[in-house]
């Protein structure tokens, strides 16, 4: 009776081993934070005759904010929808990946990743999401998504011109008629102008203009700017983006003189004329330039040139016999430097 129970309690023992050990995991395990990258926010495409190009930056950080050194791949998502069938409100019918191979991370350089396909048809209209991945289990949640209805593009623009100005600069270009197969455009087109700063991406500014001509203000006089312009035009509402023109860079400069000083004297010394005068207020001065006209002459004579910290100028070469009268006008730090208009004309106190 002993032994018919212990043999029970064993197999008893075995059959529970057995059901412990076949449960095994239901779902994938769950990446830690520490190697999931990022999600990729700056995806971007370029068209051409041939197709598109995706490009994007490596992500450099994973989501708990540590660094990566390498991406193992890149999983480019990509739907089509014909226009005449696109719900706005529907979910995107994004099909399986197709994989990018990744690559050491440059964080100092923002390195870019792209993708090229050719395989399009007029008349549809295509969305793509890229994710990174560090390895099989630990992807990136999805990137902004891009969309666009796919047509032969227009080429861009071309001879495309930039005039530095004060805080701006002015751009121009000659209107396109072609598209990138060389047949003639069918739709009105628009353009889009483009701007990078300090070598970074290139963005969008202001909306589309049917115009060929484009004044961007409010800029930083000394900073470089680089500009693009691409062609747009719509299909059914769609627009459809075109070729992108050359790049151009202008650096804007300062072309607004400081005010003209005030409060100019000119007294009389045992050694000649001194000139007096009020500092000018503006924070770019750089010097100040005394002029002096005799009477019977028209025009002022320039006869010093002062740093800015002086108000003072004494004139030790008076011309003897004749009245004179003496201006002083304000430069400041570009070059050549923009000068002031003449400050009033001061004759001598007595």
């Amino acid at each position: 009776m002993l032994k018919r129970t212990q043999l029970a309690g064993v197999l008893l023992l075995t059959g529970t081993l057995f059901f412990v050990g076949g449960c095994g995991f239901k779902t994938r395990p769950v990446p830690p934070d520490t190697v999931v990258p990022k999600a990729i926010e700056d995806l971007r495409y370029t068209v051409s005759d041939k197709g598109v190009t995706l490009n994007w930056t490596f992500p450099k950080e994973t989501i708990k904010g540590t660094d990566l050194t390498d991406i193992t791949t890149f999983d480019v998502h990509r739907a089509v929808v014909p226009v005449a069938d696109y719900c706005p409100t529907c979910p995107i019918p994004f099909t399986e990946a197709v994989q990018v191979p990744g690559g050491v991370v440059d964080p100092e350089h923002n390195r870019r990743a792209s993708y090229e396909t050719a395989i399009l048809r007029p008349g549809h209209k295509y969305f793509f999401k890229v994710n990174a991945r560090t390895s099989w289990w630990a992807a990136s949640a999805d990137s902004n998504i891009i969309s666009f209805v796919w047509h032969v593009p227009a080429r861009g623009p071309e001879n495309v011109t930039a005039k530095a100005a004060d805080t701006s600069a002015m751009l121009s270009w000659t209107p396109v008629t072609l598209l990138m197969d060389g047949k003639q455009t069918e739709y009105p087109l628009t353009y889009q102008v483009l701007r990078s700063k300090d070598n970074a991406t290139f963005s969008a500014i202001g909306s589309a203009t049917g115009k060929t001509d484009f004044t961007d203000n409010s800029l930083v006089n000394g900073v470089t700017y680089s500009y693009k312009i691409q062609s747009i035009f719509d299909v059914d509402g769609n627009a459809v983006k075109g070729g992108l023109s050359e790049s151009v860079s202008v650096t804007p400069v300062d072309l607004t003189p400081p005010s003209a000083p005030t409060g100019v004297t000119a007294v009389q010394t045992n050694k000649g004329i001194k000139v007096f005068w009020e500092k000018s207020r503006d924070t770019d001065v750089e010097g100040y330039r005394v002029y002096r006209r005799g009477a019977k002459e028209s025009a002022p004579e320039l006869i010093a040139e002062v740093e800015a910290v002086v108000n003072i100028f004494e004139d030790t070469n008076v011309p003897a016999n004749t009245s004179v009268y003496y201006s002083v006008t304000a430069f400041d730090q570009m070059a050549p430097p923009n000068e002031s208009v003449k400050s009033r004309e001061a004759a001598i106190r007595h």
